[in-house]
């Protein structure tokens, strides 16, 4: 019976600490903040990409990249438990962090507007997880919602 409660005692304590961990884990803008134009997929179904000219590409919309920066900018601001982690040295690229509701996960969204000539803009996008191996899917659930919420006119 004491071996049973000793054991129970260690697998408890491991669980709150690799739970700590996650939470207060610090978030390496040198490590995360990085431009999406030029990145690849993790191999893991954990992270969605969308560049210019891929299989999957954001749309064109009728705005300068410094306009669409700023609309993705308050769209990534308002979404639940997200806040800026860097930004620049070029004002379009910035890396943004969610965390998950329960266990406060991190994922690491980068973005960078685009021109698309004719004074359009598109982005180049990467969300990705930190921990785990599968998402279920909210990274390319968040990329989806976050382009809808864009409230800029698409260019036709």
């Amino acid at each position: 019976m004491n071996i049973v409660f000793g054991i129970l005692a260690v697998i408890v304590v491991l669980a709150v600490a690799g739970a700590l961990y996650v939470r207060l884990a610090p978030d390496d803008p040198a490590r995360w903040h990085a431009d999406p134009v030029s990145a690849t997929r993790t191999g893991k179904p954990n992270d969605a990409l969308l560049i210019p000219g891929g299989a999957d590409a954001a749309p064109v919309w009728a705005a300068t990249p410094a306009e669409l920066m700023q609309a993705i900018d308050a769209v990534a601001l308002a979404a639940p438990d997200t806040r800026l982690l860097a930004r620049g040295p070029d004002p379009l690229l910035a890396t943004y962090v969610q965390r998950s509701s329960l266990m406060r996960y991190p994922d690491y969204i980068s973005v960078r507007a685009l021109p698309a000539g004719d004074g359009r803009a598109t982005l180049a996008v990467h969300s990705r997880s930190r921990y785990g191996h599968s998402d279920l899917g909210v990274n390319a659930k968040r990329v989806s919602a976050w382009l809808a919420a864009i409230p800029l006119p698409k260019a036709d």
